[in-house]
């Protein structure tokens, strides 16, 4: 990428975007070289630094260009000029002739070719562009024509121009509400430290509710329609009644086989749910330890906006770019002819992969400094900032892995990218196979690249912790996460669905707060976009922070599975866990005691974090139960054919779900057996 950046400063690009060129190939602001068979080029444009369109409002989309004749002038028109006499007028108080240069300021009402060289009338008032010296109309509904699909909604722009005025009328109270919903993220970070064990349960038991409450009221809604008498409905309406009724019916089905599965589910993992409980606690202690954590967001935001910016300042050099060639119409283009015109591919490929590394980065820092603070036993001898020194560790051995894991993400980010677009030009062409097809590969795509995210991740820690490359602690994430499947899915639903739930608070507090703002500011009446404005940017910030939080407990998860497999408390092998966590331990032992589990001599020896064949069979039950369910929602709700539905829901099992339940099999048969210390 920075090839493609130096070669288009070195072929001039970069001059011609910010100064500009008119159509001969002239640049405004600078005297210019000769261009062989061209005329009107290598003239002196020292004093005319700004471009002039003679027709600014024919765009062609299509070619993402302005078709019209490009002059450089002096000055841009700051009032409308109605007639020839105008732009005459303006030409010599100004001395900026906006005809074509073969015309002179006295020929302008005069001459018989004015019509053609000379600006469409009338020449709407104008202003240059900041850093970009081109003259853009001021009045924006010169580009009505091509805003047509952006304000279909209305028979005028009056509720556009009524939004924007809202926007711009309310731009103190949209600032203060986006610096209200960055104080309510932070404060329910510290918020659930204290309240972890309270939420998570009422959280479990709404869900319960909430799905029960549902099913029966769905089931009563169905009885209610069936009891009904059918002789007071109108003919018309009669088919449309039992319509009703039968999709009642298939939506109370479906409640109650999710409700019942629902169930099965919370039984299984109602153990795990006190890990979960004390990981989000000690979550809460680590970013009292490393308050520097909260700010991660910020930093990684900055970088991401940098490099944007370059990268979009290099699209636009990339623009502009190239030998000058003479079109059709006489005038200069700027090509890039070879195999260099395909760099643009290379371009969107480095935005792609750049943008994961930078997340990747974040991750590796994270990951660091949780891991430090871990396996730091007296929390008093932690490093004055763990975060810079997990960066410093980043720069100096880490880069090579994090490029490496970004890498395989945009290997399976780009093919997905490539078949969406292909779906979306064939959608509506296509037959049903074909759509069947390219929606699998896509859904099939996107779940590899959650898995290979979630894996990198890990395999970020495994490098924090043992300083291996990254292929070796992707094999061992691996390893731990199989061996632990259940409480990995009991962490990831149960703590994944309470941070949800989090963002969704923000959200709701920040646009109630809006409303009741907005509600009493009668400088306008229409507010929704300043709402909609306030609540994505309050989503966005809960996200940024609360994924953060949730990237730290999936941290501590990896630590504490290591620690427990490679430790038993016994001396000499002490738990760097902290007490939270050894209470859960503690309590583990005395119910695997209790129930005639474990001897004397097994007191001292922590059950395997791989429940070995009862693990491997209950996340088989797991998966047909997950894979009935989906083909019975897709065919019942699905307007598709049978066939169709089930081949996507079983491709998607055959290639996600089934290989992850064989290797876990396959490597609790290959784990030693835990070793008793006497």
């Amino acid at each position: 990428m920075g090839f493609i950046c130096g070669f288009s400063v070195a072929t001039g690009a970069a001059a011609r975007l910010v100064s500009g060129y008119d159509s001969y190939g002239n640049i405004c602001g600078q005297k210019n070289a000769k261009l062989e068979a061209i005329p009107n080029s290598g003239m002196d444009h020292t004093h005319r630094k700004y471009v002039f369109f003679l027709d600014p409002c024919n765009l062609d989309l299509i070619n993402r260009k302005i078709k019209s004749v490009a002059l450089c002038v002096t000055a841009c028109p700051r009032q409308e000029l109605k007639t020839l006499s105008d732009v005459q007028k303006f030409a010599e108080i100004n001395g900026s002739a906006l005809c074509s240069y073969n015309l002179k300021p006295s020929e302008y009402t005069t001459s018989s070719k004015a019509s053609v060289l000379c600006p469409k009338l009338p020449v709407p008032a104008s202003a240059p562009i900041p850093f970009f010296h081109r003259c853009a109309p001021v009045n924006i509904s010169c580009y009505a024509k091509f805003a047509e699909a952006l304000i279909t909604f209305v028979s005028d722009n009056s509720v556009l121009h009524r939004l924007i005025s809202g926007v711009m009328t309310s731009k103190e109270i949209i600032l203060g509400l986006c610096l209200l919903s960055l104080v309510l993220s932070m404060i329910l970070m510290v918020i659930i430290r204290y309240i972890s064990r309270v939420l998570v349960w009422i959280l479990t038991i709404l869900v319960i509710l909430g799905s029960l409450g549902g099913t029966g009221v769905l089931w009563w809604l169905y009885a209610k329609q069936r009891k009904s008498p059918k002789e007071t409905v109108i003919p018309e309406q009669l088919q449309i009644a039992e319509d009703n009724l039968r999709a009642l019916l298939i939506y109370a089905i479906s409640a109650t086989v999710f409700t019942v599965l629902l169930f099965l589910i919370m039984l299984v993992m109602r153990k795990r749910v006190a890990l979960t409980i004390a990981l989000f606690h000690v979550a809460g202690k680590v970013f009292i330890h490393l308050p520097l954590l909260v700010f991660q967001p910020f930093w990684t935001f900055f970088a991401l906006v940098l490099f944007w910016a370059y990268w979009i300042m290099t699209l636009l050099f990339l623009g502009t770019a190239g030998s000058a060639v003479q079109n059709d119409q006489g005038f200069v283009e700027f090509r890039v002819s070879g195999p260099l015109q395909y760099m643009w591919w290379y371009h969107v490929v480095g935005l792609i992969w750049i943008s994961e590394f930078i997340l990747a980065c974040q991750q590796m820092t994270v990951a660091g400094a949780v891991v430090t603070y871990y396996f730091t036993r007296d929390k008093r001898n932690l490093p004055f900032t763990p975060i810079l020194a997990s960066v410093n560790r980043l720069i100096r051995y880490h880069l090579g892995t994090v490029a490496k894991g970004s890498f395989i993400i945009t290997l399976v980010k780009i093919p997905r990218m490539i078949l969406m677009y292909i779906h979306s030009q064939l959608k509506g062409k296509e037959n049903a196979c074909a759509r069947c097809v390219l929606k699998s590969c896509i859904c099939c795509l996107w779940c590899l690249e959650k898995c290979l995210n979630y894996l990198n991740q890990n395999a970020y820690t495994a490098t924090a912790i043992n300083s291996t490359n990254f292929c070796t602690s992707a094999k061992d994430a691996f390893v731990i996460l199989v061996e632990n499947a259940l409480r990995v899915a009991a962490i990831n639903t149960v703590g994944d669905f309470m941070l949800f739930l989090g963002k969704v608070l923000i959200v709701c507090s920040t646009g109630l707060a809006g409303i009741m703002l907005l509600n009493y500011q009668q400088d306008y009446t229409v507010w929704v976009l300043p709402l909609i404005i306030v609540c994505l940017f309050a989503f966005l910030v809960a996200h940024c922070f609360l994924s953060i939080y949730e990237m730290v407990v999936d941290v501590l998860f990896l630590c504490f599975a290591i620690d427990t497999k490679y430790n038993d408390g016994s001396p000499g092998r002490e738990f760097y866990m902290d007490k939270v966590l050894m209470e859960f331990v503690e309590n583990s032992r005395k119910a695997m005691k209790e129930a005639g589990k474990g001897g004397v001599a097994d007191a001292r020896e922590l059950k395997p974090m791989v429940g070995g064949d009862e693990e491997v069979t209950a996340l088989q039950e797991f998966h047909f139960h997950f894979l009935s369910l989906s083909v019975f929602t897709d065919c019942t709700s699905s307007g598709e054919a049978f066939v169709v539905c089930i081949t996507q829901d079983v491709l998607l099992f055959l290639f996600v779900c089934l290989p992850i339940t064989w290797m876990a099999e396959f490597l609790s048969q290959l784990r030693p057996p835990s070793v008793k210390v006497s």
